[in-house]
């Protein structure tokens, strides 16, 4: 009993130190053919996002405002799927993925 205790206590230890390296990781996402790109973080906060000077037309607010939409919605995905591939290499594959929501 006393050394699962202590394998939980390493795995969290563990657990912490990934979530503090996602927090550095960066993944980059393009948007209708890089119109928009997004820079998203491993702990599921978006970094930046450029707009090509071309997509902006103010009479196409509505448009832009969908492919902004897109693009972020795809970083976050992108951003998940390399956080549970990291937290995977740490779990290995015991089905704990589901612990980043």
């Amino acid at each position: 009993m006393f050394e699962m205790i202590k394998q939980a206590a390493s795995m969290k230890k563990e657990m912490g130190k990934i979530q503090k390296d996602l927090e550095r990781k960066t993944v980059d996402y393009s948007h209708a053919g890089g119109k928009i790109e997004v820079v998203a973080r491993g702990d599921m906060t978006i970094q930046s996002i450029r707009i090509d000077p071309v997509s902006i037309d103010p009479d196409k607010a509505a448009r832009l405002e969908e492919l902004i939409a897109g693009a972020i919605n795809g970083a976050l995905k992108t951003a998940k799927k390399e956080a549970a591939k990291e937290m995977s290499k740490m779990t290995g594959g015991m089905g704990l993925d589901g612990l980043l929501g």
